[in-house]
């Protein structure tokens, strides 16, 4: 028989190819987790960068309403849903003064929730990836013990140990190891590299939220009349 990959699969028994189907099945999966994960990050950079250049003086200005308004232009941006969020919320906690704390603290308090959140949907797939990095070699490994009982079948079968009668087995053994080990390699460089990137724009966001925290912290301070008028209004 010829090595071509074709007549490799043709020749592969049943559990192999499951294994084989499985192992290209968790490839496709962190490729699709990898490519969906860069567009998402790289999209929430440029709309946050783009919000941030556009509502810096605003901000400072206390002008609440222009604000949440540009941030609703922005939905893809993790920055300008963390700033909406938190402007919402400070509103409603100065429109209901039901608790001991203050509104500036309390405001400060979702925003560390909000981060949470914002966290876990960064790391959306992420698991997939870890799972297939770990998984895949043993998965390969799995469809290495599989071809070498085909081969010691090809053995019992012929009666014969010469290199003819196991040279399926033996492929199949090699091609399954392979196969578990370029799945997983990349699979592991991609979880890497998202998890840097990832981290980076957690730290970003985490900056963010303190700054605007201490942004609410400063209009509390000034006369409640005024604050409502010119900043929650």
């Amino acid at each position: 028989m010829t090595f071509s990959l074709a007549e490799m699969w043709h020749s592969m028994g049943l559990p192999a190819k499951i294994v084989g189907g499985f192992i290209m099945t968790m490839g496709l999966s962190s490729l699709t987790v990898f490519v969906e994960r860069v567009i998402a990050l790289r999209r929430s950079r440029t709309a946050s960068r783009r919000f941030a250049a556009e509502v810096g003086d605003a901000l400072d200005a206390g002008l609440v309403e222009s604000v949440a308004a540009e941030a609703e232009k922005h939905p893809h941006g993790h920055l300008p849903r963390l700033v909406q969020s938190g402007l919402a919320f400070y509103a409603q906690a100065r429109a209901t003064e039901d608790s001991p704390l203050s509104p500036a603290e309390r405001t400060r308090r979702h925003l560390q929730r909000h981060l949470e959140q914002l966290s876990a949907d960064l790391r959306r797939g992420l698991p997939v990836l870890a799972s297939v990095g770990s998984v895949a070699p043993f998965v390969g490994l799995l469809g290495t013990v599989v071809g070498i009982i085909s081969a010691f079948g090809g053995i019992a079968s012929t009666g014969s140990g010469g290199l003819s009668s196991v040279a399926a087995g033996i492929s199949e053994a090699l091609v399954e190891t392979a196969l578990g080990l370029a799945v997983a390699i990349p699979a592991v460089l991609a979880f890497n590299y998202l998890s840097t990137a990832i981290g980076e724009d957690e730290r970003t966001l985490a900056a963010a939220a303190g700054e605007l925290a201490d942004t609410i912290e400063g209009w509390g301070e000034a006369p409640a009349s005024q604050v409502r008028h010119e900043r929650v209004a």
